[in-house]
């Protein structure tokens, strides 16, 4: 190469490079790629998460079946197998084994690939390459043998349901038991040698076997040459042959990695809803895990326009609108389905109707919507909360008014006690005389015969969540002109003040007389997890469960320096003793910073309480604090059960920079924004933008604001905010701004 060659090819390098870039072709991650799915899969105390693949609220998720026992699944050292509707299924090679705990093969994380749309492991023990990708209805696996081989696909029935051979090469699978409601149909890429029953005689050995149906079954192959054989499975929840339907439709042909990129394209399309500039490669990842954890629920079991219900045991028409089952309302009512109602306003509204075609098939409005019926679980009314807040945020393409009836049902005619439904109870009427729910004296022995007996009464959380869902239910009741129940419920909604002990400063247990419980202690009353008298956290936080009037809460606690007081004092108060003995009573208590505790739901809004009583800049520094020491990008990544979505969705409102304190109210309160610019593009066309100028981890107070370019000294905004587009410019800095946000008026409204 001559002397002039070598210099004119950094600046044709460098012409090129400008070239791309002009073109957009930049080497840079797209959102999908950010996702570790193996975030959160060693649990703190609780259960960890999975590394789930699936497409956006589809009905199909799978993940690999590792170690019975290990419920901490990113420690587990085997995989089992691997799931198909009715049946799971597991590939060997060599002799016929057919103990499942004796197929099992060890994996390595450091040769597997976790995506939301593809995963890949390595089976060691047979040399084995495991992959598989999904549609909304089907799951498409591949598994790589070694050259000569005896190769096998053993399958199992799950509970008491069969698998039914109907080919040379293609499976179907049935639930003996109704509750699991889940059928598959197979096809394998290639027709199995020979087949036999566990502990029978192989049969079927030329490839065409009759039709039989088993329990366990083992196909096997014969694999001269390292060979790729795949299997397509459609699954359904209404019958075998809308399984079928299901796979043809969907993955109609045997190409992987066109389902594989179509899975992928879904993906990221989902995730570029919100798209970040700025924050570190590990707050990116944390942030798009999250996001993708935040779109796992509800679940659409729709299938061909129809779906099987489990609230009437029905096949139904859909008419042209999805049915959406699993909802914790309890855990999601809170920050996830507000945030998936920002992203997709009409897809909440569909799910909001199918609580209504839930109440109109069984009765009654759930609590739990699972594929089986009401999980019946938790304490409270919560739709409340998620319907109230679709409504008056503007989104009403649902039935508003039998939704307000099965609501209205929930708050007077049935129980409200904890893990219960059916008629209303001696603890209810307390309630409804007097305001309060009523708990047991020390020693006093159970006289409602109705209670759990593991889940107790929770009466003053009782008192708490339902006093906020009867504000919510009086906020629709008022939209649809409904005067007297909005009188009678936001009278309801002011029973917070009858479990507030001025004497300790504490939300504390009253027994059915009135008089308040004896000798209570606000930080380790109410035996295991508090369930005596609370729901899993104590009354350190509990204290604060008043999401619908903090102005109210501050007033009762004697003004804003004592509620300041009672707020500093939640992060700093300790244990009384060892950490390990606070945790095994409290099981739920992690993530702690003091006595908050973000690894439990109650704690969620509470660091953004300062905004109400005049130092936003305390607001700002926690939320930043409990992002960076309660969020990472490895397995121990997530700090208490995520609960589907629950605690991941807090850390994606968060990481913008705002959060919905009280669902039902159109407002949301402004913390800390990790990211120098985020955009979220609205169904409606219109982007929502948060810019963070000058933001760092040093640079994590607001200095000054500006919405739509006009100054902005409120620590909150409205939803017609979003809705409009606006832009939110927050300049950041290293010191608190104490002027900014902090006086009487600029507070979030309340009731």
């Amino acid at each position: 190469m001559t002397s002039a060659h070598r210099h004119r090819l950094p600046v044709m390098i460098v012409s090129l490079l400008l070239l791309c870039e002009a073109y957009g072709f930049t080497q840079t991650k797209d959102p999908v790629d950010y996702v570790d799915p193996n975030i959160g899969g060693i649990g703190h105390l609780l259960s960890a998460t999975s590394p789930a693949v699936h497409l956006p609220y589809a009905m199909i998720s799978i993940a690999p079946l590792t170690t019975p026992g290990i419920r901490d699944r990113y420690l587990a050292d085997k995989i089992y197998g691997f799931p198909a509707g009715a049946a799971t299924f597991m590939a060997t090679v060599g002799s016929l084994e057919t103990d499942p705990s004796k197929q099992a093969s060890p994996f390595d994380h450091d040769l597997e690939t976790a995506t939301p749309y593809y995963y890949a492991a390595s089976l060691m023990k047979y040399n084995v390459e495991a992959e598989y990708t999904v549609s909304e209805r089907a799951v498409y696996y591949r598994f790589t043998f070694p050259a000569n081989a005896e190769a096998h696909l053993m399958w199992n029935a799950s509970s008491s349901g069969e698998i039914k051979v109907v080919g040379p090469a293609a499976l179907t699978g049935s639930p003996g038991n109704k509750g699991e409601r889940t059928y598959f149909y197979a096809e394998i890429s290639k027709p199995f040698a020979s087949s036999s029953v566990y502990s029978s005689e192989p049969i079927g050995g030329d490839g065409r076997p009759a039709n039989f149906s088993v329990q366990g079954l083992a196909l096997n192959f014969r694999v001269p040459n390292q060979e790729t054989i795949s299997l397509r499975i459609g699954i359904s929840h209404i019958s075998t042959e809308v399984a079928k339907e299901n796979l043809r439709r969907e993955i109609p042909t045997w190409d992987f990695e066109r389902t594989k990129t179509n899975a992928r394209t879904i993906w990221n399309s989902a995730l570029s809803s919100i798209l970040v500039k700025g924050g570190t490669k590990d707050e990116r990842t944390i942030f798009y895990t999250a996001l993708y954890r935040s779109m796992g629920r509800m679940v659409d079991i729709t299938e061909n326009d129809q779906y099987y219900s489990g609230y009437d045991h029905e096949i139904h028409s859909a008419d042209g609108r999805p049915f959406y089952v699993d909802d914790g309302v309890w855990d999601t009512y809170r920050s996830l389905h507000p945030l998936q109602l920002i992203l997709d306003p009409k897809r909440q509204e569909d799910m909001i109707q199918s609580y209504v075609r839930m109440y109109e098939q069984s009765g009654w409005l759930p609590s739990f919507p699972q594929l089986s019926g009401d999980g019946t679980a938790m304490i409270g009314y919560h739709a409340a909360a998620l319907i109230a807040d679709t409504y008056l945020k503007g989104y009403r393409n649902f039935n508003v008014e039998k939704a307000y009836e099965g609501l209205r049902a929930r708050a007077t005619e049935g129980t409200l006690l904890p893990w219960r439904s059916g008629p209303l109870t001696a603890y209810d009427r307390v309630y409804q005389e007097k305001g309060f729910f009523p708990a047991l004296a020390k020693g006093e022995a159970e006289t409602i015969p109705e209670v759990n007996p593991r889940e107790k009464r929770q009466a003053v959380a009782v008192t708490l969540e339902t006093s906020y869902d009867d504000w919510c239910l009086a906020q629709l009741a008022k939209a649809l002109k409904k005067e007297a129940d909005y009188r009678y419920f936001m009278k309801r909604a002011g029973n917070y003040r009858n479990v507030f002990d001025k004497r300790i400063g504490f939300m504390a247990p009253k027994s059915a007389d009135g008089n308040w419980v004896e000798d209570f202690d606000p930080k380790m009353g109410g035996g295991w997890g508090g369930r005596e008298y609370f729901a899993e956290m104590n009354s350190w936080t509990y204290t604060f469960q008043v999401q619908h009037d903090i102005p109210g809460l501050i007033a009762i606690m004697g003004g804003r320096d004592k509620f300041l007081q009672k707020l500093d004092s939640l992060f700093v108060e300790q244990y009384d003793g060892p950490k390990y003995k606070y945790l095994a009573q409290w099981d739920n208590a992690t993530g702690l910073i003091g006595q908050y505790a973000q690894g439990d739901e109650p704690s969620f809004h509470v660091p953004y309480l300062y905004n109400y009583a005049g130092q936003p800049w305390k607001t700002q520094q926690m939320v930043r604090e409990i992002m960076k020491i309660w969020y990472s990008a490895g397995p121990l990544g997530i700090c208490g059960d995520d609960d589907g979505g629950a605690m991941s969705s807090w850390y994606v409102l968060s990481a913008m920079g705002f959060y919905p304190v009280t669902p039902g109210r159109p407002l949301y309160n402004i913390g800390s924004p990790i990211f120098e610019e985020t955009r979220i593009a609205l169904k409606n066309g219109k982007v929502f933008t948060i810019i963070a100028r000058d933001v760092s981890a040093k640079n994590k107070y607001i200095q000054s604001a500006e919405l739509n370019g006009k100054p902005w000294n409120k620590p909150w905004f409205d939803h017609a905010a979003i809705v409009d587009g606006s832009t939110l410019v927050l300049q950041m800095g290293p010191r608190p701004n104490l002027a900014w946000g902090s006086a009487a008026d600029d507070a979030p409204p309340s009731m």
